[in-house]
């Protein structure tokens, strides 16, 4: 997943276009295995970045938060794991913190209703 995660750096990077992180980007291709390899193809054929970096239990690409058990197979396996909201490959970093805390239950919103009194006349 690492050197999925540089070859996107290299290709998405501001010197993408030199002859140096070119040669870079060829020799990462190659020791990524081709299944995975034409997947992230999709999506950089797009523009899209295929790799998505987990922040605090939150896709970095579609902002959602990502669930419990694909997080904790993300540490304790090897495993490519594919985020089924948006379809990119999921990357954690070694220092990043899991984000499995309880979030806090957002107030509850508060409902404007119309008066009752609405007075309707017909003459």
């Amino acid at each position: 997943m690492e050197r999925l995660m540089e070859l996107q750096t290299l290709q998405f990077g501001i010197s993408a276009r030199s002859s140096e992180s070119k040669a870079d980007m060829d020799k990462l291709r190659k020791k990524v295995p081709t299944r995975v390899l034409a997947h992230y193809d999709r999506f950089a054929l797009r523009g899209k970045k295929g790799v998505a970096v987990a922040r605090n239990g939150v896709c970095s690409e579609c902002h959602l938060r990502i669930i419990s058990g694909k997080l904790v197979s993300l540490v304790y396996t090897n495993d490519v794991q594919l985020w089924d909201n948006c379809g990119r490959y999921l990357y954690l970093p070694e220092d990043e913190p899991l984000g499995l805390n309880d979030p806090k239950p957002a107030p509850p919103a508060t409902v404007k209703r119309p008066s009752q009194r609405a007075a309707h006349y017909v003459a």
